[in-house]
């Protein structure tokens, strides 16, 4: 006896991947803002200047708040956006890969101090 298995498998049209991809988007772009933002303290008097909300820990506080900040509303946004789609996930990885790798090249002080 052949009975229907639709409580057993999910309609495959009804599962989306958009908040995943936002999760991972967000979190490239959140770590190349901490990267972007301790460049930038580092090389800019006035940047390092605002970037200091702790005394005793100098403009570390505002980078890391500040990377934080833009990670947490970024994937706010996204995941708002994109809760029930479908997006292509091979592209938003290897975007995420790429701010990564950028991250990683900015944390890298003779890359730095090219700049």
């Amino acid at each position: 006896m052949n009975m229907p298995n639709s409580a057993a498998s999910p309609n495959r049209s009804a599962l989306t991947n958009g908040s995943g991809a936002a999760a991972i988007l967000a979190a490239g772009i959140g770590s190349f803002s901490l990267a972007l933002l301790a460049c930038a303290g580092d090389k800019l008097a006035a940047v390092k200047n605002g970037l200091i909300f702790y005394k005793p820990t100098g403009p570390l506080s505002g980078v890391t708040t500040g990377a934080i900040l833009i990670w947490l509303v970024t994937w706010v946004i996204l995941e708002w956006r994109w809760r029930n789609r479908t997006v292509g996930i091979g592209r938003i990885a290897a975007i995420a890969l790429a701010l990564l790798g950028l991250s990683l090249l900015l944390t890298f002080p003779p890359v730095v101090d090219l700049f």
